[in-house]
């Protein structure tokens, strides 16, 4: 595997702006963006001409700049490029990543993660942005991709060496495509022409080994990618308090004193745009917690509760149900980036979104190996928050939920609808007990008591008797469904009981 630094510059030239120097490592490159006056430059001969004008970009505290060299897939790179794009949902950056071989990469965020993907050549003749409807199947380069999101979006700023000029004069489709495997494609609509096509998978910081990253994010061998920085300060605009954003992906905040929602995905120095919420329960696990949970076989990993939501299903008034509560933790570690830990009526749980979709639809799908059979689907939506989060929280946002099971495993299909944004994500996790949540948050003796009331029926809390009539009161449920002939096994279409299975949706995906 090598590790020889990027080679040398292939060309230099002044820009004819303003004279400063503008590098291209690659010779093939023929388009760059100033970074001291912003001019939009293309390469010409052995000279440099002004296209047009970049505006400033978002300072979002990403631990990213140009010049940082890391190793993929056996091959040294460097980031000589990057492209910042804003949505109704805040802003997300695509660094360009230009390898030893001459190959051009795209490191990009998807779901508070990165991901890294490559341009890829289309035979097939591509539906348009504004016919692609998400949850639909299309063939895109022999295979079959499921829609996930489609959003407009629009290029606002971009520094650095790049493999095609930047289009910063209106706002575009773009649509991010899951498939089995783990992989996401995603269709970008800013060329007149016809849509561009890469395909990338999730990678993580830390195994990437970095070198060179922003000052507060230490680099391969150093301790791991971090992507929390030195705060950043606003003043809440409903009460005044002084608050600190202290992630880099962070588009939401909850003021600590008077619990406003505020709004930063518009820039710390922009206007802040918030709204009051009712007082909700204090969270068990407070936040800035940190515990140590083993999450999907990966080794066990440190932990912080950075974010705490309450949410009640949506009652379907064609149906006399009883309405269902829960409540989700938001935890955070610097190189794994973010999952949930969910604290509903059948128990605890955690998910973590995935990059890919499970295979097949209906009642019945699969995902690495296991079957999973689908158990409730409902509406849920927000009713407190706590804390900071990934994705812009908006008030009373509703979103579809289905929640699938295999023994212990859980899977989550989330939709949501909001604005020109239409996203559907996929979370996998596993069901915890309350016992390996305590212990994992060291949580008080009292506390630890008031999480066992979401205790699973099969956990072993609970006294002797207690058990006795739970197990009598299973045994006649399962009579009377041997006595029902028209019982229905695929999944209800409705909730019984219980809480959520997945984390939210990311306002964004993978763009």
């Amino acid at each position: 595997m090598t590790t020889e630094p990027i080679p040398q510059l292939a060309y230099r030239a002044a820009c004819p702006n303003c004279g400063a120097p503008v590098d291209f490592r690659s010779a093939a490159s023929a388009f760059a963006v100033c970074t001291f006056c912003r001019s939009t430059l293309v390469r010409d001969g052995e000279a440099l001409r002004k296209i047009g004008q970049s505006a400033d970009l978002f300072d979002d505290h990403s631990p990213l700049q140009l010049g940082v060299t890391g190793v993929a897939q056996g091959e040294a790179f460097a980031l000589v490029g990057r492209l910042q794009y804003r949505y109704g949902q805040g802003t997300w950056n695509e660094w360009h990543a230009l390898f030893d071989n001459g190959r051009s990469g795209w490191l990009s965020e998807d779901n508070g993660a990165y991901v890294l993907g490559f341009d890829q050549p289309v035979s097939e003749v591509l539906p348009s942005g504004d016919r692609l409807m998400v949850g639909s199947a299309l063939m895109v380069g022999a295979r079959r991709w499921h829609v996930a999101s489609v959003t407009v979006a629009k290029l606002i700023a971009a520094e650095g060496e790049l493999p095609a000029p930047p289009n910063l004069d209106r706002g575009f489709v773009v649509a991010d495509l899951r498939a089995a495997g783990e992989e996401v494609g995603t269709l970008d609509y800013s060329q007149k022409d016809k849509p561009t096509w890469s395909v990338g998978r999730s990678v993580q910081l830390d195994d990437l080994r970095l070198a060179g990253l922003r000052e507060g994010g230490a680099g391969g061998g150093g301790g791991g990618a971090e992507k929390t920085l030195k705060a950043r300060g606003v003043e809440c605009p409903s009460c005044g308090a002084a608050l600190e954003v202290k992630l880099s992906t962070t588009q939401s905040i909850v003021c600590h004193q008077c619990h406003a929602v505020v709004d930063v995905s518009q820039g710390v120095g922009g206007d802040l745009a918030h709204y009051a919420q009712e007082n909700g329960s204090e969270p068990l696990i407070p936040l800035g917690t940190t515990g140590t949970l083993q999450l999907g076989g990966k080794k066990a990993m440190s932990w912080q509760v950075v974010g705490y939501v309450e949410r009640c299903e949506v009652p379907d008034e064609a149906e006399d149900e009883e309405q269902s509560f829960w409540r989700e933790y938001l935890l955070y570690h610097r190189t794994a980036g973010f999952a949930f830990l969910v604290d509903a009526e059948d128990g605890w749980s955690w998910s973590v979104p995935l990059t890919g979709v499970p295979q097949g639809q209906g009642g019945q799908i699969k995902h690495q190996g296991h079957v999973y059979r689908r158990l409730y689907r409902y509406k849920g939506a927000v009713t407190y928050v706590l804390g900071e989060f990934y994705w812009q929280l908006q008030r009373n946002q509703v979103t579809d939920n289905t929640d699938y099971v295999s023994g212990t495993r859980r899977l989550n299909r989330e939709e949501t609808r909001d604005g020109n944004t239409h996203e559907v994500v996929w979370s996998a996790g596993e069901a915890l007990t309350a016992e390996t949540v305590c212990k994992a948050f060291r949580l008080e003796p009292e506390k630890s008591k008031a999480l066992e009331r979401d205790a699973s029926p099969t956990s072993d809390s609970g006294s002797l008797l207690g058990k006795v009539l739970l197990w009598a009161i299973i045994l006649l449920v399962v009579l009377m469904l041997v006595r029902c002939d028209s019982c229905d096994d695929s999944g209800g279409s409705g909730r019984i009981g219980g809480g959520s299975w997945g984390g939210f949706s990311s306002g964004g995906g993978h763009k």
